[in-house]
């Protein structure tokens, strides 16, 4: 059985994304995802994989900690 120990990913996207004046469907389309997947990540509806949270960290040039956080959840 898989234990839900309530971790998650807090994210930085937004802001990254309004100081470079895109909009959701500019980074997807930087990125390689739908506009959906921009919007609900934003939201914190949407832990990203490794892969995209690299190429998003890499696409606005930064270390992928800057952007994501690991919010710990309670044992």
């Amino acid at each position: 059985m898989k234990q839900n120990f309530g971790d998650s990913i807090s994210n930085k996207v937004y802001e990254y994304r309004v100081l470079a004046r895109m909009s959701q469907q500019e980074l997807a389309e930087k990125v390689g995802v739908s506009k959906q997947t921009i919007f609900v990540m934003e939201k914190g509806n949407y832990v990203p994989t490794l892969l995209l949270a690299f190429r998003i960290s890499g696409f606005f040039n930064v270390d992928v900690n800057d952007i994501f956080t690991y919010v710990k959840g309670e044992e």
